[in-house]
């Protein structure tokens, strides 16, 4: 009898056991295959757009600084005082208008000395020409009598003291005459050596007044009144707002797709939002080694009514166009092995399909064979979920 019940205690006991694990093995099945159903077959939540036919432009994209093709810095030929700067940061200027002053006390008084020097050196030339005029006659008049006596003296009418007398008349005249003559070319040398000086002094004198090379603007003053200035620093920089360009950035990858008078959007940072248009004007031969990339100066046509030489901007470069070409967004393209493709909805499931890519665009790439037009192509609207695979049920949310 009491084997009996230990017996039956024993087959209760693994009877309560078994139950248990089977519950607990039912539970473990239910949630594993729960989770199986989520992660393979649960419709899984994507963005769609129906691929369509439209136009789609081909750019580079670059990031730059709005520069000025011509600029100058406003500094004086010759070192002095400042009396004045009469422009200041935001004037507009015109060629040849007085920017700044030195003080020209010193070399106007120069200037006057050097007038009256060249004036009495002047005065010497009549002098001098008078002396010649002079010294020309008695030299004609001392030959005519020396030529008359060597006569008269081949004639035994005048005496060799006499003769002798008019040629020592002669050759004093002579000299005198070649002296003039000396006297009147060294005056000539001082007066182009007045001459010379005074424009030198006058030069000078017009140095002290700087003036615009040419139309512009000045966007920077360094230099007050009072401060000492020296050739090569800088009292003003002043900019031609003729021609404006950006200098952008351009990676090196996209150097064959690049010409001259290519057309091109340009986006400055103080107003993301909109576009001003531009034109590529050159070209950089000459890549950074570091980031491998090249400049390429974009000739801005219109300004923002606020500007700045050196803001920050974006350029997006054309480099070609298509019209009826079949897009679809950059984001849907998968890439695999090197080879692109995309998933399009097919009765609720995600089919893959390998495509050949055209023109890629800012946000569209263009699909030249794989795609249909009118197809839905999908992709993950959260872009950190596990990614999307052939067969997988999908719902999508609609377009983006």
């Amino acid at each position: 009898m009491a084997t009996e019940r230990k017996y039956s205690d024993a087959v209760w006991r693994w009877a309560r056991r078994a139950v248990s694990v089977g519950w607990k093995l039912a539970i473990i099945a239910v949630v594993a295959a729960v989770v199986v159903y989520r992660l393979r077959y649960a419709p899984v939540v994507v963005d769609s757009q129906v691929a369509a036919l439209s136009t789609i432009t081909s750019e580079v994209t670059g990031t730059g600084t709005l520069e000025a093709r011509v600029s100058a810095i406003i500094s004086p030929k010759i070192s002095g005082l400042i009396t004045q700067v009469l422009a200041d940061q935001g004037d507009r200027v015109t060629k040849g208008q007085i920017l700044a002053t030195l003080y020209d006390g010193d070399l106007r008084e120069q200037v006057e000395i050097a007038k009256a020097d060249l004036a009495a050196t002047e005065a010497g030339v009549d002098r001098g020409a008078a002396d010649i005029r002079s010294a020309e006659a008695t030299a004609v008049l001392a030959r005519a009598v020396y030529g008359r006596d060597a006569q008269l003296a081949s004639q035994k009418v005048v005496s060799q003291e006499d003769l002798e007398k008019s040629r020592q008349q002669r050759d004093v005249a002579e000299a005198q005459l070649k002296r003039a003559r000396a006297v009147k070319v060294e005056i000539d040398r001082q007066v182009v050596k007045g001459k010379a000086t005074l424009r030198d002094y006058e030069e000078h004198l017009a140095d002290t007044k700087i003036v615009s090379p040419f139309d512009g603007l000045v966007v920077s003053r360094s230099r007050e009144p009072g401060d000492i200035a020296v050739p090569g620093s800088e009292i003003l920089q002043i900019i031609s707002t003729e021609e404006m360009w950006v200098s952008a950035w351009v990676d090196e990858t996209a150097m064959a797709s690049l010409a001259v008078g290519q057309p091109a959007r340009i986006v400055f940072r103080s107003q993301p939002g909109k576009f001003y248009q531009g034109t590529v004007a050159r070209m950089a031969p000459l890549a950074d080694r570091e980031t491998r990339e090249f400049l390429v100066d974009v000739m801005v046509k219109d300004l923002p009514q606020v500007w700045a030489v050196g803001q920050r901007a974006e350029v997006y470069i054309q480099t070609a166009k298509k019209d009826q070409a079949l897009l679809v967004p950059q984001r849907a393209i998968v890439w695999q092995k090197g080879r692109s493709g995309l998933f399009v909805n097919h009765a609720g499931h995600a089919q893959w399909r390998m495509v050949t890519l055209g023109l890629r665009g800012a946000e569209t790439v263009e699909v030249t064979e794989g795609l249909n037009t009118g197809e839905s192509v999908i992709w993950l609207h959260d872009p950190k979920a596990k990614p999307l695979s052939e067969g997988r049920a999908v719902v999508s949310k609609g377009s983006p």
